[in-house]
């Protein structure tokens, strides 16, 4: 039962954006558009870490800085993981709220924080993403397929999965308490917070989806950026999975299976072989009407089947290659792919 100490407690939570920047003013300029509009009467500061950028976000934030309670620091390129930590050493709340500088906040946000921290407390959470009506038609798309239970939205977990949820840094909360006894993010990226979820649960912290609490997330704006993305996604799970064995799970390798299904059904096509790419065709049409429905657009249903073919393909390949180099040769993750690792 939620007690009347607990109560008290909660009630003394002061809140610190930690929202990482790298060369993307324009996009710290719509979001902090979004927190002049945030409902309630909460106090909050907004940390902001300038990731070594050549193109800073400085002045767009002195022009907000008589609205909203904003620090600003300035550091060298070290990764989002590294800065996020500096964000929180340097954060004067006892409650951290991770952000992606390409989120715009919903104006009931921090409403539905706080309501649900305030009942059943948790050391961190995560948020779904949405897309907002804003957003361009590929945006859409891909948004998604990232977010869809039919996609690797539903390896993520989905609203029945709030046990043990694995919180991703574009919407993502975490007790200063937690924070100090991880230490935070690692130096691996992609990969760092389900890196630090997994490290947060072998300490004995709960994390959990505030299911109300979603961000409208704009995530990559091409083809050739968003295949770069999903494919790093795909290499990290198994280096995420060497270094959390009771992480491993055969629903990782559904996009790997999916991948070499298609190239297996396409060849056996070519033989005449139809009951494979039946199964396929019968997949994408459930998928495009889905799409369909969620976006009432028929231009983005149509961008969402090639934005699932882009995520299968990609995180596919990046895994197979991944265990490939890991599994089978033994190689040490830093050394096969160093690309995924800040110094």
């Amino acid at each position: 039962m939620f007690s009347l100490v607990t109560f008290v407690a909660m009630e003394k939570l002061y809140f610190s954006f930690i929202i990482p920047v790298y060369n993307r003013p324009e996009e710290i300029k719509e979001l902090l558009e979004s927190f002049k509009h945030l409902e309630g009467d909460y106090n909050y500061e907004i940390v902001i870490v300038e990731d070594g950028s050549s193109i800073t976000s400085e002045d767009i934030i002195k022009s907000f800085s008589a609205h909203l309670s904003i620090s600003y620091f300035y550091k060298e390129n070290s990764g989002p993981g590294d800065s996020r930590n500096f964000g929180m050493r340097h954060a004067k709340g006892n409650y951290f709220i991770i952000l992606d500088s390409d989120v715009i906040l919903p104006s009931n946000y921090l409403i539905e924080v706080k309501k649900f921290l305030s009942n059943t407390y948790y050391d961190c959470f995560g948020g779904p993403d949405a897309a907002h009506p804003s957003f361009s038609n590929l945006q859409k798309a891909i948004n998604f397929a990232m977010t869809s239970f039919i996609t690797t939205g539903g390896i993520r977990g989905g609203k029945k999965q709030v046990k043990d949820f694995q919180p991703r840094s574009f919407n993502m909360g975490l007790s200063k308490k937690a924070f100090l006894e991880t230490g935070g993010f690692g130096k691996i990226h992609p990969g760092e917070d389900p890196d630090l979820s997994l490290r947060l649960l072998k300490l004995g912290f709960k994390t959990t989806l505030i299911e109300n609490a979603f961000v409208y997330h704009k995530r990559r704006i091409s083809w050739s950026k968003f295949y770069k993305q999903v494919n790093k996604f795909g290499m990290v799970r198994p280096i995420l999975n060497q270094w959390h064995p009771k992480s491993k799970s055969l629903i990782y390798w559904f996009p790997a299976m999916f991948t070499l299904g298609f190239i297996i059904a396409v060849g056996l096509g070519m033989f005449n072989m139809l009951l494979p790419l039946y199964f396929y065709g019968f997949y994408f049409v459930m998928a495009f009407i889905l799409a369909l429905i969620n976006s009432r657009s028929l231009i983005v249903a149509i961008l969402s089947l090639v934005a699932i073919l882009v995520q299968f393909f990609g995180y596919g390949y990046g895994f197979i290659r991944s265990t490939f180099n890991i599994v089978i040769l033994g190689k040490q993750p830093e050394n096969a792919f160093p690309q995924l690792f800040f110094r």
